[in-house]
């Protein structure tokens, strides 16, 4: 029995006073126990985990250890700085400085300084922010300056020897251009487009008033009545009227006048300056105009 309880009482883990109705004897006191001890647990403040350390878990609970604080942002911090510094190192290297601050290849060592009356920023290369510079002031005057008188302007129509013109050209001066009207009977036959001997006479009297005008360019203008024409070289009046002007720029030409002046065109019946009711009307209408006007 004694053994027995010997037995019985090495069940318990805790030490302590046996359960009520359990009594020891000497042996038992004199025999040897073996106890095992729960393991140490770790001190932490008061919180969640103190729960479970104090709970029936607290035999498995293991604490964390704290991570250390890693510093490695601050060496990534100090390279950009450091790579900041130097670029501007090199950025004012490559600026260069003059006597007062000033590049060295700006505009105002060059002595050139913009059209606007500014300057760049000086330290700063390529800048675009100018300064104003101080406009001088001039000193006031109570008389108004006069402008330059210009010189009147010559016209040179107006200067061109009309009066020993053919009594069968008519002068037309109007702004800026002078018309000379003969009289198709007089330049051409019936019906025909070369000129006639007395044509070329007429047309020969111009010359040297054409030529008095080299800046003017010299249109000739075929004109006829509305009586219908239908020949083998001439199917209608546009043909004859054109064929009219042209033989007189031709005629000019070989008196001296520069072809690149002249012009040669023709109305027909397109632009009558009288009736063609009448016979008289229609002789009026059959004319050739060469113009002086202006160079556009």
């Amino acid at each position: 029995m004694a053994r027995a309880g010997y037995i019985d009482m090495s069940l318990h883990d805790s030490p302590g006073a046996p359960p009520a109705g359990e009594q020891r004897n000497d042996g038992d006191r004199q025999a040897p126990r073996s106890r095992v001890l729960p393991p140490p647990v770790p001190t932490k403040p008061a919180g969640a985990s103190a729960k479970l350390r104090k709970g029936r878990f607290a035999r498995w609970h293991l604490e964390t250890a704290p991570v250390a604080e890693e510093e490695g942002w601050l060496l990534t911090y100090l390279d950009v700085i450091t790579l900041l510094l130097v670029m501007m190192v090199v950025m004012l290297a490559f600026a260069g400085s003059g006597a007062h601050g000033v590049p060295v290849n700006g505009p105002a060592a060059t002595g050139h300084l913009p059209a606007s009356g500014a300057i760049p920023v000086i330290g700063i290369p390529g800048s675009a922010a100018p300064i104003p510079l101080p406009v001088p002031m001039l000193p006031a005057s109570s008389e108004p300056v006069p402008e330059p008188e210009m010189p009147p302007e010559t016209d040179v129509l107006v200067s061109l020897a009309l009066d020993p013109l053919d009594k069968n050209i008519e002068v037309i001066v109007n702004k800026g251009t002078v018309s000379f009207r003969i009289s198709s009977e007089v330049l051409f036959n019936s019906g025909e487009a070369t000129l006639s001997e007395a044509g070329r006479s007429v047309m020969s009297r111009l010359v040297p008033t054409l030529g008095k005008a080299p800046g003017y360019r010299v249109v000739v203008e075929g004109h006829t009545d509305n009586m219908p024409i239908q020949t083998e070289r001439f199917p209608s009046n546009w043909e004859l009227s054109t064929s009219r002007a042209a033989s007189v720029v031709r005629h000019f030409q070989g008196q001296g006048i520069e072809a690149g002046r002249m012009r040669a065109t023709g109305y027909a019946d397109t632009r009558p300056i009288a009736s063609n009711d009448t016979a008289q009307g229609r002789s009026t209408n059959r004319h050739v105009d060469v113009i002086l006007e202006a160079s556009k």
